[in-house]
């Protein structure tokens, strides 16, 4: 028995009907994801799905914020204005995270998946984007900016830690060695460069630092713990590396 197929006619608004529809629902769909990264609700195998289309989609995530970043700010140079410093960023944050975890054997451990979920999470960042100079005072800008900076760290370092816990498979007391770690390499290399208050102006947006004695009285605090903590958090991760290490021998 044969079977007459009836031809189809494709047509310039056909052609152009059909893939940009594909197109939004795609992009719905890999928002939607990245939503479930977003509010710790996403699973271990949705995080083992992430694939190029959700790096693409974090790309440009990352861009954008990056760009709204300093958009009000007249003194910001070319790069920052098109977000190239954000995108340069996250790979960097990245490579420096998947290095410090392979030793410590993460359960399905790759660059490209990681790198995945560091943009996934850059959208929290808008709130930088937010122009609180042009309708409140300059201190209380400076206090609002401040607290963005400090919700947007809190919110990712939390994502970092399901991450590790969901994903790689970390115990507790891993991942606070493991994430912790980076942490505070990152704030005691700022502190020997004498560059935190610095860093600290730039990620919070803050352009007048007087007058702003409380963020910085909890920037010095900070710190100091973190100054504090890397020595140990070092010595802890060394010896987990080590026992990690044994125990592949001893499977293999």
């Amino acid at each position: 028995m044969f079977f007459q197929c009836r031809p189809v006619k494709l047509t310039r608004s056909n052609l152009a009907v059909v893939p940009a529809s594909s197109m939004f629902e795609m992009v719905k769909a890999v928002a939607a994801d990245a939503w479930r990264v977003l509010t710790f609700r996403a699973s271990r195998e949705q995080l083992l799905a992430l694939d190029t289309r959700h790096l693409l989609f974090g790309f440009v995530c990352t861009w954008l914020v990056g760009m709204g970043r300093y958009w009000d700010d007249p003194r910001a140079h070319l790069a920052q204005r098109l977000g190239v410093g954000s995108l340069v960023y996250v790979v960097l944050l990245a490579l420096g995270l998947y290095l410090v975890m392979l030793p410590l054997s993460p359960s399905d451990w790759s660059f490209k998946r990681l790198l995945t979920f560091i943009t996934l999470v850059s959208p929290p960042a808008a709130l930088y984007a937010i122009p609180v100079e042009r309708f409140f005072s300059n201190e209380l800008a400076r206090s609002m900016n401040a607290w963005f900076l400090a919700t947007v760290a809190l919110w990712r370092v939390t994502l970092l830690f399901h991450y590790l816990a969901r994903l790689a498979r970390f115990r507790w007391y891993e991942i606070l060695i493991a994430g912790l770690l980076p942490l505070t390499a990152i704030v005691t290399a700022l502190f020997l460069l004498n560059l935190e208050h610095v860093t600290f102006d730039l990620m919070g947006g803050i352009r007048d630092s007087s007058g702003n004695d409380r963020a910085y009285a909890i920037l010095f605090w900070l710190t100091l713990l973190s100054t504090q903590l890397f020595l140990p958090l070092f010595i802890a991760y060394l010896a987990l590396a080590i026992v990690k290490r044994i125990k592949r021998r001893s499977r293999s």
